[in-house]
């Protein structure tokens, strides 16, 4: 599969989803690490780009050992938008430019932008354009859902309308914006929209994605060309791996160079998720990087299972240091083990 010029060598490429305080430049390293095909930024606001906010520049932080990496941005006004796509190839140089006409979230779709979009479709449409036109040389890509509303499915028209615009992919999370992140995503009309003959660009489906199994028949069932997964990868970033187990790219099998035999046990998860710890650490200082780090821990299905882990899980959420969470997580040890 291409997107543009950049190409994925395996039949299932599997994404890393855009997620705000959560795909920062540490975490995306550790998911490409686990295996992840291709890996996207947090939401980088275009207007708060073009003003300079200095929180918002850090996001374009891109290392090369993360490539191919995907910088994503959004904003209600087609010419911040369009200026920022310029700042964001000129200062970053992704490999893929996205925009995001998905996020339902109130205060970005309540002001217009993100999938406050879907009531605008010939303001999308506009936005769509300039920003392709502003940057020639990088793929754009347009993240979206299924509609507004269960009234409003409009996905499988628009789908067509972006593409004419000259976005060369198109990831379609299957929820419309009233649904927020509620209910099943219906990946039915995903499966529409790729059926259709006169698509041509690359589709990515997105939403639910939360075990190796179901990424496998989403691959199966809707002929999606990737897969994109998000909240799954809360505490897991090792599902990328598990995914990949499941999916093995054949020509790779063949040759005989499919060797990927590391066994996932649970005290390699538990050193996973250190690890995760210690590079926000690094990159937020002690106190900042594991408050960064507590919706992991929070999240991680390592832990389930484990009787009265309640009083425990309260006490690694309370720690402050490095060593105190360590000795907390050691505990576990025996119990997942």
């Amino acid at each position: 599969m291409n997107i543009g010029n950049v190409h994925f060598d395996t039949p299932c490429p599997v994404f890393l989803a855009p997620m705000e305080d959560v795909t920062d430049i540490g975490f995306r390293l550790l998911c490409k690490q686990m295996g992840a095909d291709l890996v996207y930024s947090e939401f980088v606001s275009s207007d708060a780009l073009v003003r300079g906010v200095n929180r918002t520049i850090e996001k374009l932080e891109v290392s090369d050992d993360e490539r191919p990496v995907a910088i994503q941005i959004y904003g209600r006004f087609v010419e911040a938008m369009r200026d920022a796509a310029r700042i964001v190839v000129e200062q970053a140089h992704p490999d893929i430019l996205d925009i995001n006409f998905g996020c339902p979230v109130k205060r970005v779709a309540g002001k217009g932008a993100g999938a406050g979009m879907l009531q605008n479709i010939p303001l999308m449409l506009e936005m769509t354009r300039a920003v392709v036109d502003a940057v020639p040389g990088t793929p754009v890509t347009v993240k979206t859902r299924l509609g507004w509303d269960q009234e409003h499915r409009i996905i499988t028209t628009l789908a067509e309308q972006l593409q004419d615009c000259g976005i060369q992919a198109l990831t379609i999370h299957g929820r419309t914006r009233s649904q927020m992140y509620t209910g099943e995503a219906d990946w039915t009309l995903i499966g529409e929209v790729k059926r259709n003959p006169r698509i041509h660009i690359p589709i990515i489906g997105n939403g639910d994605i939360t075990t190796p199994e179901r990424a496998k028949e989403c691959f199966e069932k809707y002929g999606v060309d990737a897969i994109m997964v998000g909240r799954a990868t809360f505490g897991r970033p090792w599902i990328f791996r598990e995914i990949k187990r499941l999916t093995p790219n054949p020509s790779l099998v063949e040759r005989g160079a499919y060797t990927d035999e590391l066994p996932l046990t649970p005290e390699w998860k538990l050193n996973v998720l250190k690890q995760q710890v210690l590079v926000s650490v690094e990159r937020l200082g002690e106190y900042r990087g594991i408050l960064h780090s507590r919706r992991h821990l929070a999240a991680s299905p390592l832990f389930k299972g484990i009787p009265n882990f309640r009083e425990t899980r309260i006490k690694m959420l309370r720690a402050e240091t490095v060593s105190e969470l360590f000795d907390i997580m050691e505990q576990t040890k025996d119990l997942i083990c």
